[in-house]
């Protein structure tokens, strides 16, 4: 595999780990004990924190990678399998 085809699934990865990270930090504003602020929307998150989310994204499709890169070297994955022709 090159390394660009491993960068773009990898990237595959990366953005669909998003929907399964993001949905654990759904608590709202209104469930905390902090005020809202003038404007703020009473579903939003009472404190949004980008890095710890991004950090908990790339965790989760490394290990996602990691699995499907080890099933590409064992020849688990062939894309003639998936394509339904072997």
């Amino acid at each position: 595999m090159k390394w660009t085809s491993a960068l773009a699934i990898y990237s595959l990865f990366l953005a669909l780990s998003a929907f399964f990270v993001l949905p654990f930090h759904g608590r709202k504003a209104s469930d905390g004990d902090a005020p809202l602020v003038i404007g703020q929307d009473r579903g939003a998150p009472a404190v949004f924190r980008p890095a710890r989310i991004l950090l908990q994204m790339a965790i989760v499709a490394t290990v996602g990678f990691v699995i499907y890169y080890v099933a590409y070297v064992n020849g688990w994955v062939n894309p003639n399998v998936l394509s339904g022709r072997a």
